[in-house]
């Protein structure tokens, strides 16, 4: 006798409409599969033979349970809700749904939402210029965009946003949140924030702009110490930050003494654009790898021959706000000890959302997989730990008049250098107003590179000190 075998599936009736409204290509073929099998399986019975039923491992199969519970609500939205819903409307909130209860950065891509994606990463775009997520919640300032309407009203990184106008933002979603931020320019959005340190909640009134950020920005600090910082990584961030960097030296006319590369508030953004960042700045080795469920989630990325800075000393500066992308270029840095890396621990945004179309106009953008350094260290919820812990403080003076010096004696004996130490000390004071002067974390990261440059001078300055 013939032996026929099979596995059967079974789904209960209600669920067939919401099976058939998720179903894929591969679905279809999946379903085709089936009627295959019970057709066979049919015939074997008609002609006698000897069945075999094998059933399905029940931890593989949809939660039949649920699936009833889920239709339930759906019909009991679609009957008794004050207002009447839409199929469409209730299975895209569904989907919604889905995305946003697993972490705060899958969501669902309408049109629109594709359009902000576009801007955000193109460097322009609406709105009030933060970098936010969600915190029990709440919504959270992850980092203000320099130079945008936002930082210039106060608002700072760690901020919990309560209310928008009069909207509390308990219960809304990040998406919705994030709508109402957005507007025409020049009209006016109220804050209403709790911020760490205040007794109450703070209002601050901003007005909305178009957010246009250079993701690069340098200068000089004091002859021979550079500076640049990025503010988030754009599509172009990369082959700006080797010309920043390029043009620091030329402006110099010769290669730097120490460079500072300022990551505190940056939000993130292109991942490609930090592993070219570090990439200009590394000889060799691996950036950063991802890990995921998917073989297209397991990426490494790793740096060609070529440091632009020829191992010029560097210092790294991170703070709360500093999350994603900058973390990747932060940890890589980090592990290779081709940086120092100063300030404050960094916010710890290690996962890697990936956009999967629909269809023409919608799509998801769902994580997909984790960050992790050169050294096999996770960024998700730990973050960068930085190599000098230096926290923001403000500087005060607290000695300004100068100590009473034996050049201060009537009829002291003359030094050989005394004119050239009062020019001195007459372009110490001029420069006393600097960045650096006003910025304690700053300040630090170029006391420490002219420290390293005192106990290391290359090769170079000897050879001209010996001429002279």
């Amino acid at each position: 006798m013939k032996r026929v075998r099979s596995t059967l599936n079974a789904f209960p009736l209600r669920s067939i409409a919401l099976a058939t409204c998720f179903a894929t290509a591969s679905g279809l073929a999946w379903a085709q599969d089936e009627d295959t099998a019970t057709e066979q399986l049919l015939e074997g019975i008609q002609n006698g033979e000897r069945v075999e039923i094998s059933l399905p491992d029940p931890e593989k199969q949809l939660p039949l349970e649920d699936l009833r519970k889920f239709t339930e609500v759906f019909s009991r939205i679609k009957d008794a809700y004050v207002e009447e819903v839409s199929d469409r409307k209730l299975l895209e909130s569904a989907i919604k749904g889905m995305l946003s209860d697993l972490d705060p950065h899958s969501t669902y891509l309408a049109p629109k939402d594709y359009e902000e994606l576009e801007e955000s990463t193109s460097g322009e775009f609406g709105g009030l210029g933060i970098e936010v997520g969600m915190e029990n919640g709440f919504v959270k300032v992850i980092a203000p965009i320099d130079d945008t309407p936002a930082q210039k009203a106060g608002v700072q990184a760690g901020d919990l946003i309560i209310k928008l106008d009069e909207k509390p933002v308990k219960g809304m979603s990040l998406e919705e949140a994030v709508k109402l931020m957005r507007g025409k320019p020049g009209s006016v959005l109220t804050l209403t924030i709790m911020r760490e340190g205040e007794t109450g909640p703070i209002e601050i009134e901003v007005e909305r702009d178009i957010i246009k950020v250079t993701s690069v920005k340098s200068r000089m600090l004091e002859n021979g110490y550079g500076y640049v910082r990025i503010t988030q990584f754009q599509a172009d961030t990369g082959s700006q930050f080797r010309d920043a960097l390029n043009g620091l030296e030329d402006e110099l006319g010769r290669d730097l003494d120490g460079l500072i590369i300022d990551l505190r508030n940056n939000p993130g953004g292109v991942l490609q654009a930090a592993v070219e960042s570090a990439d200009a700045l590394l000889d060799e080795g691996l950036i950063v790898y991802t890990e995921g469920r998917i073989q297209s989630s397991r990426l490494r990325f790793s740096a060609r021959a070529g440091d632009i800075m020829a191992g010029t000393p560097i210092v790294v500066l991170i703070n709360g706000g500093s999350a994603s992308a900058s973390e990747i270029l932060a940890g890589a840095l980090q592990d290779h000890e081709r940086a120092v890396v100063m300030g404050t621990q960094s916010f710890g945004k290690g996962s890697v959302q990936t956009v999967i179309p629909l269809d023409e106009t919608h799509a998801i953008k769902m994580t997909t997989a984790r960050y992790y350094t050169p050294d096999g260290r996770s960024i998700q919820a730990t973050g960068i730990k930085p190599d000098i812990v230096v926290r923001p403080a403000e500087l005060k003076e607290l000695d300004s008049n100068p100590f009473f010096t034996e050049a201060d004696l009537s009829g002291h004996l003359e030094g050989q250098n005394e004119g050239q130490e009062k020019d001195g000390e007459s372009e110490a004071n001029a420069d006393s107003g600097s960045l650096a002067d006003r910025d304690y974390q700053l300040r630090s990261a170029l006391n420490l590179l002219k420290g390293i440059r005192i106990l290391n001078p290359n090769k170079k300055d000897k050879a001209e000190g010996s001429d002279q």
